[in-house]
Order: C-alpha cells, then structure tokens, then sequence
C-alpha cells in the first residue's frame, strides 16, 4: 500500500515538472571563468540580458550605462548578465580572459559575464534560442538586450530593447520589471533608487 502511494506521488510529481513550461532560468552557461553555473541562481529577479562585444563603436557607451544601471538597481534584485560574441562585424575577437580584464579594468563592471557565445543562428546558445522564440525576436548586432522576469518569462512591453542603456526608456523598463518584486513592501523598503527620478542618463545616441 505504502508502495503504491509512493508511486503514485513519484507520477504526479513527474506530470506536474512537465506540465511547468520552460523558462530562461532553466538553462545552464558557463561564466567567464569556464564554471558551469546555473541560471536557477538569478530566480526571483529582474534580469537584463545583453550580448556585449568590446570592439563596437557602441561599447564606451553601453558599457557604461549598463554598469550605472547595475550599480542602481543591483541591490533591488536585478542583474545585468553579459554575454560576449563575435558574431557581429567580428568586434569580440579575444579570449574570455581578455574579454573579463578589459570589462573590469575599463569600466569596473560588478554584473555576470558569460563565456563567449553565439546568439543567433541554429548555433545560438540554448537560452538566447529560448528568449528570440518566446519574444519573435533575434538579435541583429551588439547590445541587443532582453528584459526577463523574476519567474524566467521574457519580459519587456517594447520587445527587446536595443537603444542605448542608459536612455530613459530602458531605465523604466528595467523599473516596471522590478515592480511585482516590491509590490508586497512598504515604500521605505523599496529604496529610494527605483523612483524614477534616480535616473541620471550617461549620453546620447543609440545602435
């Protein structure tokens, strides 16, 4: 009896994992370092994932926006996560190694760099595969960027957003993301830089 309700259990948890459809922090990647790591680890945050290349003509630009806005909203649970690729007009040529020092040295970055990947094509890396299937989107140059959701679902009211990451309209984007994560807290524990008039733009144009 107690072997049949064990099995029982074992089946319904089994239909319940497959009925739960698949999301980016499902995937795995491997860091800058060469460590595998789970992507289950940024679960319960706002996620800004972009392909980032260190030869672009937007590279200063973005580089900096994004840091500014990790420096931001990091400690209200939301992460930039950088992954490095060639695929665009060959402008992330180097190995992982140089890819991390020029980053840190350069710009003192403090969010999540990836290995090198592809991030188009039947080559893509399996979670930019998931975000350009869910969104109906894929990424046309460097800087490309997805907004993903506490729960892993793609997340962005304008699709994904390649404009430059310290425009206005990214900053809000990256706010409304994070909003049904302090929706439960009183105004004084949210923190005063998810009001919108902590934003401070770091320059012009965009890709």
């Amino acid at each position: 009896m107690v072997g049949a309700l064990v099995l029982a259990w074992l089946l319904l948890s089994a239909a319940a994992c497959a009925q739960r459809e698949q999301d980016f922090y499902d995937f795995k990647a491997v860091n800058i370092r060469g460590k595998l790591v789970s992507l289950e680890k940024y679960r319960g945050s706002v996620s800004l994932v972009v392909n980032v290349a260190s030869e672009c003509g937007f590279t200063d630009q973005h580089y900096r926006a994004l840091q500014q806005l990790q420096r931001d909203l990091g400690p209200h649970h939301f992460n930039v996560l950088a992954f490095p690729c060639n695929q665009f007009g060959q402008q992330e040529p180097d190995s992982n190694k140089e890819i991390e020092s020029f980053a840190r040295r350069t710009y003192g970055v403090s969010f999540p760099m990836f290995s090198k990947v592809a991030v188009t094509g039947t080559g893509a890396h399996p979670a930019f595969k998931y975000l350009i299937q869910t969104s109906g989107k894929e990424p046309t140059w460097n800087f490309w960027k997805y907004l993903v959701a506490p729960d892993g679902k793609y997340w962005s009211p304008c699709g994904p957003v390649h404009s430059s990451s310290g425009s206005p309209g990214l900053h809000c984007h990256c706010l409304c993301a994070l909003l049904p994560v302090h929706q439960l807290k009183a105004p004084h524990e949210v923190g005063p830089r998810l009001k919108l008039t902590a934003y401070r733009p770091q320059g012009g144009g965009a890709p």
